[in-house]
């Protein structure tokens, strides 16, 4: 089957800023949200340690994201690090969801997650295809 003849480096980069802006936003609102609005969202705390540690990880990742958009030709191993970010987020809030509590916001989430995760994977696959054609006969991230 042949692609269509897209510019999947430009593509991946979007997708990968894209992923760090959401990532930077999400971070940020689950530090600075006070716990009425988080709650809205089918939450309950008490305090907010966790809420703002979770803020610090998106923060964090949001990182490797940007690092990799930044330099797509040496970037396997922070593709690697998003898509597991991404896979095992998918994992995490999927199991909470049917395991633990029915909220919304959370199988949202992990849909939302996976779908990244696999646009990530996926562009940056016929990134390698099409961009590093040398680099095919064994592909890795």
């Amino acid at each position: 089957m042949k692609l269509p003849n897209l510019n999947y480096e430009l593509l991946l980069k979007w997708i990968l800023w894209l992923v760090a802006i959401h990532s930077i936003c999400f971070g940020i609102s689950l530090i600075v949200l006070p716990i009425s609005v988080i709650e809205f969202f089918g939450f309950h705390l008490e305090e907010k340690f966790f809420a703002v540690q979770g803020g610090v990880f998106h923060i964090v990742v949001s990182v490797a994201y940007i690092m990799a958009a930044m330099d797509l030709k040496n970037s396997g191993k922070l593709i690697a690090i998003s898509c597991t970010a991404k896979f095992m987020a998918t994992i995490f809030l999927l199991s909470y969801f049917f395991f633990v509590k029915h909220i919304f916001m959370i199988i949202f989430s992990g849909f939302a997650d996976f779908l990244m995760g696999l646009t990530i994977l996926v562009l940056y696959l016929l990134y390698r295809r099409y961009f590093l054609p040398n680099q095919n006969e064994r592909v890795t991230l």
